[in-house]
C-alpha cells in the first residue's frame, strides 16, 4: 500500500467511511469542515497532503445540495494543497435518475454534475450503482462503476439457497438487475408492468410468481410506493413471500413506516446512504459496502485489476 494514498471523510456518510477506513487499516485525513453562519462551507486541512493521493469519501445524499457543495469545495482545497492526485469516491451518486430528457423542455442533471466535477480537473471517480450504467460515458476520466450485486448475492443465497426464488423487476429498466440476481440461483425472473394510465394501484405481472419466494431488485428506495404496490402485486398473483432488496435507502417522507407495515418479510439495503434512527424499522436489514469500497481502492492504488469485485462476496457485514 502506498505511504502517500490518505482517505479524507465528508459529512456525506462519516459511519461509512470509518467502516473504509478501518476496512484498509487507515487513518481518516485530520481536516475540520465547518458551515458559516450563512451556510457557507470551510475546509481546513489538518496535516500535509503535498504529493500524496487523496480518495474524498463522500456520499452526495440528503442534504444533498450541501453534500454536492462540500466535494466541490473539498476538491478545490486539496488541489491548492499541492495533492498528486485526487479521486472522488461516491458510494451515492445523487440526481443520476434525471440521465436523460424523457419530456420536453427538462434537463439532464446526472451530465451536468458530470460537468461540474470535471471542471474540478480530478483524476477518477468510484461510484456505486448510479441509476444508469451510461452515466459512466458522461464523464471524459477514469470511472469505476462498483455493484453493490455481490452483497445481495451472497446474502439470499445463504438464507435462499434452497428455495424456489423468482427474482422480480419492479421495472423494465430493472431487468438487468433482477436476472443477474436470478442467475445464483439458476431462476426465472418477474417484471412489473407498472403503466402510467393505469387506474389501479396493483400492476401486472410478467411471469410466474405463484408459489415462489419472490426477491424485488431494484437500485434504490425512495417513498417505497412502487415497492408496496408491487409486493401487492405479488401476493395477489400467490406468491409465498416476498423480500425486497435495494442498494440505496433514500427513504423519503414516510416510508419506512410504510414499508414495515407492507407485507414484505425484509427489506434488504446497504450503507451507501446513512439511515437516521428514526427511520430504522424492524424489517430492515442493511449490508456494508465498506470491504468493496476498500478492495476498489486498493486495486486502484496498486494498479491492479477490479474484476473479482464483482464476483459473489464470501461474506457479508449486517450493520446496526
Amino acid at each position: 500500500m502506498s505511504k502517500k494514498m490518505k482517505l479524507m471523510a465528508l459529512n456525506g456518510n462519516i459511519e461509512l467511511s470509518k467502516r473504509i477506513a478501518d476496512y484498509m487499516n487507515m487513518p481518516l485525513l485530520d481536516c475540520t469542515i465547518s458551515h458559516f453562519s450563512d451556510g457557507e462551507i470551510s475546509i481546513n486541512l489538518n496535516e500535509s497532503v503535498r504529493g500524496c493521493s487523496v480518495y474524498i469519501l463522500d456520499s452526495v445524499s440528503e442534504p444533498v445540495n450541501d453534500n454536492w457543495m462540500e466535494l466541490l469545495i473539498a476538491i478545490d482545497t486539496l488541489k491548492r494543497a499541492s495533492v498528486a492526485e485526487v479521486a472522488a469516491v461516491l458510494p451515492y451518486f445523487s440526481y443520476t435518475r434525471s440521465d436523460r430528457k424523457s419530456r420536453s423542455r427538462e434537463p439532464i442533471t446526472a451530465k451536468l454534475f458530470a460537468n461540474l466535477i470535471e471542471m474540478t480537473e480530478i483524476n477518477r471517480v468510484v461510484a456505486m450503482d448510479m441509476h444508469a450504467d451510461q452515466i459512466q460515458g458522461f464523464f471524459d476520466m477514469p470511472v469505476d462503476h462498483l455493484k453493490a450485486m455481490p452483497l445481495f448475492e451472497r446474502y439470499f443465497h445463504d438464507k435462499e439457497a434452497n428455495s424456489d426464488v423468482v427474482v422480480v423487476a419492479p421495472s423494465h429498466s430493472s431487468s438487468k438487475r433482477a436476472r443477474q440476481l436470478a442467475e445464483v440461483f439458476n431462476s426465472q425472473i418477474a417484471i412489473i408492468d407498472q403503466r402510467k394510465d393505469s387506474k389501479t394501484n396493483v400492476p401486472d405481472i410478467v411471469g410466474n410468481v405463484e408459489g415462489k419466494i419472490c426477491i424485488i431488485m431494484d437500485d434504490l428506495i425512495d417513498t417505497g410506493t412502487r415497492l408496496i404496490n408491487t409486493a401487492r402485486a405479488l401476493n395477489v398473483a400467490g406468491a409465498d413471500t416476498v423480500y425486497a432488496a435495494a442498494t440505496h435507502a433514500i427513504f423519503s417522507g414516510d416510508a419506512a413506516k410504510r414499508l414495515n407495515d407492507s407485507i414484505i418479510k425484509e427489506i434488504v439495503v446497504t450503507d451507501t446512504i446513512v439511515v437516521p434512527e428514526e427511520k430504522k424499522f424492524d424489517k430492515l436489514v442493511r449490508l456494508s459496502v465498506a470491504p468493496i469500497i476498500g478492495d476498489a481502492i486498493t486495486s486502484i492504488e496498486n494498479h491492479v485489476s477490479t474484476d473479482d469485485l464483482f464476483k459473489m462476496r464470501e461474506s457479508v457485514e449486517i450493520v446496526d
